[in-house]
């Protein structure tokens, strides 16, 4: 559009309030405010952007890849050292993945998995090395300790990935005010929740979105994560959340109701090969529950995740696009 006159630029000041009178009307529709959708739900996913890629809306589901080089892992086909760490990359990139998040210590909250600060720096910062000599494909680190993110977002990674919400650290937060990295927020209480989990974990997540802003991270910058397999009645880790009731029911119910979750923000979903799969399915070996973690993250997928965190890059793949076509299909989730 042209415009070749002061007289134009008035007539388009004119119209401004008429079209947004339009836009307020059709948000407030009987038809729209029956779906809950808040203005800035509809909105704001449009906008959001992780690292260099836009996430929600209607951008594609993402995937993001879990490199492990952290031999303590849970899933121990994931961990990867040396000239694996590019050549596993390189995979990843060609079956489809968007990020690639490396992780330098197990979080499980299950196993007692606490190393030096300097052995977990040591090994995200030989993965980026190794990763940058082969790919430019967009980094996450996986930690919630300030001098490993400090390191891994001066070696040039966009996005930090920490699974205690910016709370484990009282440093995070001036480290994310430094750097204004991409942030995925975990859903992390230092006290026992009780009550609707549901309602409990919102709170926590607009906990630690009120510390991100306070840093200056914008909300177009933020995912959250609703920390399926963080909340335990007990653990051997310090990285979980403690609640009274069944972990598994409360699992089950996030990835019912991701969409009541986002708060305005896009979603991330972590389910790949987790222990609520193994307890489904009666199996304690992780290698036993690729099929369940895809039928999750499908699942996942249709009830609203906008980036699926995975181990099985491809086949994730594969399974996100059947679920959105078949979303596009039927226009509702499970």
């Amino acid at each position: 559009m042209e415009f070749n006159s002061v007289a134009d630029l008035r007539s388009l000041s004119l119209l401004y309030p008429i079209l947004l009178a339009i836009f307020r009307y059709i948000v407030s529709h009987p038809l729209i405010a029956q779906t809950n959708l808040k203005l800035a739900d509809l909105v704001i996913n449009y906008v959001h952007k992780i690292g260099p890629l836009h996430v929600g809306g209607s951008s594609p589901v993402r995937v993001m890849g879990i490199l492990n080089a952290s031999p303590e892992s849970f899933y121990k086909k994931s961990v990867k050292k040396g000239t694996q760490i590019a050549q596993t990359v390189l995979k990843m990139e060609q079956d489809g993945a968007d990020f690639v998040d490396i992780g330098g210590m197990s979080t499980a909250p299950y196993l007692s998995t606490i190393i030096p600060e300097k052995h977990e720096i040591k090994r995200v910062l030989d993965a980026i090395k190794q990763i940058r000599q082969v790919s430019d494909i967009p980094l996450s680190v996986d930690t919630c300790r300030a001098n490993v993110a400090k390191e891994a977002l001066a070696s040039g990674v966009q996005i930090l990935n920490d699974i205690s919400g910016l709370k484990y650290d009282k440093q995070m937060a001036s480290v994310v005010e430094r750097y204004s990295p991409s942030l995925i927020l975990c859903a992390y209480g230092k006290n026992t929740i009780r009550g609707n989990l549901l309602e409990q974990t919102k709170i926590l997540l607009k906990q630690s979105l009120h510390i991100a802003r306070r840093a200056g991270v914008e909300n177009q910058n933020i995912a959250l994560d609703p920390a399926v397999g963080f909340f335990r009645n007990k653990a051997k880790g310090k990285f979980y959340t403690k609640i009274t009731s069944d972990w598994l029911a409360r699992d089950l119910d996030v990835i019912a109701n991701l969409s009541s979750l986002k708060m305005g923000q896009p979603i991330l979903i972590s389910v790949s090969n987790k222990s609520f799969i193994g307890r489904i399915i009666e199996s304690k070996d992780p290698e036993d529950r690729l099929f369940g973690s895809l039928t999750a993250e499908a699942i996942a997928t249709i009830n609203g995740a906008d980036i699926i965190r995975t181990h099985n890059v491809g086949r994730t793949k594969t399974v996100i696009s059947l679920a959105q076509k078949m979303l596009k299909k039927t226009g509702k989730g499970l």
